[in-house]
């Protein structure tokens, strides 16, 4: 088969002279989106899905690097791959300390030259795994904890903290807003996993290179890339996948395709998804069981006892998503992208509320988000013309609409309240960078961000459909506003130790106007302007090309959002919280020091250590308004509390992890997390923090063999015990019950098989069982039991 391929690729290569295919040397597929270059990473060149590639622009290097995520990094000259008929072989790689591209500037990197702890999820972990939202794919991954609310939902947690205080980001563009809150959110199912080319989490802050709200870590995902066509012909490319899952009678299907040109780019995604009611495993305590559930029959609000326990009534759910992307490269020096994102999730039962009781009915007849929106349109100029300034700069401009809304009724009540939020949100990046000398780069930028918040309410009259006005979330016009410029430096001290160092400053405005027509309030707006000076500094030191140690310390911030300052919302039954203008940004301190060495080519083992401090905490407590500790609302007398810079928390821990190859094509993989927390409380006492999880992590045996692939794994964590629940979980009705009666999260396992096989290199098939011992068991501050047995089968057809 070889010598067939290099005759055809001979032929070939005598027409495109400058055509490059890189191919695997052990299966002779050909390898997409291998990044090739000179001297800058950041000048790559990147294969498509023939494995081809265009290298004119580096015809006469004495050097050129492929490099690809799972392979060996490989050099050759310009007239090495010539005599070669313009053919690169790369071969599968052992477990490197480097050869990871990651982007913890905005710009590309080695990772054996960052010093954060950096998680990767690859494509091919995305195709195996085949999680349902991009929320299991990160669990998936190990070295993030994801909460559930409703099974429509997906709250990572990130080093002891999560929500506002994590970052997302998409395609180097920021997506949180200023109405993301301090409950656990929803926005990252948004993203469609099926359009993901890679993921990564950077643990730590990030607010360098960010800006507000990159505290506890940031979640980036990069999307799918248009490729242009090498050969003179019109290049078709792309895949269609379909997938069920049984434990809650999923069904998905996906395409997308793609379009390339010698200068333009084009590519289609899209993806459908249904989900029922989730079925809970059958193994576990029995307080998670859906005993009853509510329907209006005869117009009459109705409790039914529920026949099938183990199945969550109430629960499912629907999603489309749809991405369209246009590439423009005019000549080797500009690079045009612009890209088109839309998502609808449609009405999401608020499961954990359906199952609250108020006396022996349930509190709420409905309780259901409307459908969250996302679009985001963007577009991104690459320059690498070099000047006096920069040798390489890139502009990205975006605009972003969001739209979510919150809809309920009491049990017996005939008012159906709907509350539903927008935001536009304009942003603007500006990122360069300048190489000073061989060893050493600078980079440097400026940010804007312009959010405009709407926030509508009213209250049908199921039955009669007249509607009454109602207090709104927000206040309806809001704005936040974020100013911010960065620079970092980076210096390869010698051939073993790498410093960067950077800092950043920032200015958010926000200006709210607030309605007393409902409350009040002894304030009719708020107007803030803060100021946030943050920074960076670390060092990487490789003694020898085995060794990798990591000394990192940061500072983070988050700005009050109109979240903070603005919100109206019971945040529990018998608890609302009302607005507070008189908020400061908190401050994150935070360091790691983390070792990674391999022994041989077969063994990695890593760790790292962690300690954050977090100081004028932005917290939920007890609040007076106008001399009153409780207000009515929504009809029901309820405590007052208010947001306020009221505390300090600290989050210590350790990741670990170790990767085995053992035998020709076997691999064992365990990864492990473990963190406590605590914040001060009103009284100055130290209590746990909410959102650090108890210890969890992941355990795998990998088989791989040519076109097949095997893996059985466990997943698994810890207990939370009543003592160590934060006072704001332990009134909450989504925990088991110890032998004293008191809430607490059991420890959980879950075993799990998912086998993967390539079919004439063009067909995929995969099947999986998750939870094959059926557990029912709630990940920590879940609101919904996570899924039994689950038998899950896939086929991918590639275009």
């Amino acid at each position: 088969m070889r010598v067939i391929l290099f005759l055809c690729l001979l032929f070939a290569g005598n027409i495109f002279a400058q055509v490059v295919t890189v191919i695997d040397s052990a299966t002779e597929r050909p390898l997409e989106y291998v990044a090739i270059y000179s001297s800058d990473l950041n000048r790559s060149l990147s294969t498509d899905a023939n494995g081809k590639v265009n290298i004119s622009s580096l015809k006469g290097s004495t050097k050129i690097i492929f490099r690809l995520i799972g392979y060996e990094l490989t050099e050759k000259s310009y007239d090495e791959i010539v005599a070669n008929n313009n053919i690169v072989y790369m071969s599968e790689s052992a477990i490197p300390l480097a050869n990871v591209v990651v982007s913890t500037k905005r710009w590309g990197e080695d990772r054996g030259d960052a010093s954060n702890v950096i998680e990767i999820i690859t494509p091919k972990d995305i195709q195996f795994q085949n999680p349902q939202t991009t929320a299991d794919m990160l669990m998936q991954s190990g070295n993030v904890y994801v909460q559930k609310s409703q099974l429509g939902g997906g709250s990572p947690m990130i080093r002891g903290f999560a929500t506002n205080r994590v970052l997302i980001v998409v395609d180097n563009i920021r997506m949180n807003t200023a109405i993301f809150r301090s409950g656990n959110i929803q926005n990252v199912i948004s993203l469609d996993a099926n359009s993901l080319t890679n993921a990564q989490v950077v643990f730590g802050p990030g607010s360098v290179m960010y800006g507000s709200d990159a505290i506890g870590g940031i979640m980036e995902f990069s999307t799918l890339v248009p490729q242009f066509s090498y050969s003179g012909q019109t290049l078709f490319n792309g895949a269609a996948t379909t997938r069920y899952s049984s434990a809650n009678n999923e069904k998905m299907g996906h395409f997308h395709v793609g379009i390339g040109l010698e200068k333009w780019g084009f590519l289609t995604s899209a993806s459908f998804s249904h989900f029922g009611d989730l079925r809970m495993g059958s193994n576990g305590p029995d307080d998670y069981l859906r005993t009853f559930y509510q329907d209006r029959i005869n117009d009459k609000d109705t409790m039914i006892t529920n026949d099938d326990p183990e199945l969550q009534k109430l629960s499912g759910y629907g999603q489309f998503n749809l991405m369209q992307k246009v590439r423009f490269k005019p000549n080797n020096d500009l690079e045009f992208n612009y890209g088109f994102h839309y998502s609808r999730v449609s009405d999401v039962p608020r499961y954990d509320r359906l199952i609250e009781l108020r006396g022996d009915n349930p509190r709420s007849a409905q309780w259901f988000y409307g459908p969250q929106k996302w679009m985001m349109n963007s577009l991104s100029i690459t320059n690498y013309r070099e000047n006096g300034l920069y040798d390489f700069t890139k502009l990205i401009v975006a605009y972003q609409f969001f739209e979510e809304s919150r809809h309920d009724r009491g049990f017996n009540s005939t008012m159906l309240r709907h509350r539903t939020e927008k935001v536009n949100a304009v942003s603007a990046n500006l990122d360069l960078v300048k190489k000073l000398s061989e060893e050493s780069q600078l980079y440097y930028g400026v940010e804007t961000v312009f959010n405009k918040v709407t926030s509508i309410a009213e209250s049908e009259n199921i039955k009669d459909g007249s509607s009454s006005p109602l207090s709104t979330r927000y206040p309806d016009g809001s704005i936040w506003n974020s100013y911010g410029a960065y620079v970092t430096y980076k210096n390869k001290l010698s051939k073993e130790l790498i410093l960067q160092a950077g800092m950043r400053y920032n200015v958010v405005y926000l200006q709210a106007e607030f309605d007393t027509t409902f409350f009040p309030f002894p304030f009719t707006d708020a107007d803030l302007t803060t100021g946030a000076l943050t920074g960076s500094a670390g060092l990487v030191w490789h003694p020898d090309p085995s060794w990798q140690i990591n000394l990192n310390l940061s500072t983070g911030f988050r700005a009050p959002n109109i979240d903070d300052v603005g919100k109206i919302f019971d945040s529990e039954p018998g608890a609302v919280i009302v607005p507070n203008p008189d908020l400061k940004s908190e401050y994150i301190y935070s360091t790691e020091l983390g070792l990674a060495k391999t022994l041989g080519k077969n063994l990695k083992v890593d760790v790292t250590a962690f300690y954050s401090y977090l100081d004028d905490a932005l917290v939920r407590r007890d609040f007076m308004l106008n001399g009153a500790d409780s207000i009515f609302y929504d009809g029901t007398l309820s405590k007052v509390e208010a947001i306020q810079n009221a505390a300090f928390a600290q989050v210590w821990g350790i990741q670990g992890g170790i990767d085995f190859r053992f035998a020709e094509n076997f691999e064992f993989v365990s990864k492990l997390s473990w963190q406590s927390g605590e914040e001060e409380d009103d009284d100055g006492n130290k209590v746990p923090l909410r959102h650090a999880p108890p210890w969890y992590g992941t355990t795998r045996l990998i088989f791989t063999k040519d076109n097949f692939n095997a893996m059985i794994y466990a997943e698994y964590n810890g207990e939370v015990s009543y003592d160590d629940l934060a006072p704001s979980e332990r009134s909450k009705v989504i925990y088991a019950l110890d032998e004293n009666g008191n809430p607490y999260s059991p420890a959980w396992y879950t075993l799990n098989l998912k086998l993967g096989y390539l079919l004439f290199d063009r067909y995929q098939l995969n099947f999986g069982i998750e939870n094959i011992t059926d557990q029912r068991y709630r990940p920590y501050s879940s609101g919904i039991t996570a899924p039994g047995i689950n038998f899950i089968g896939s086929f991918r057809v590639n275009i």
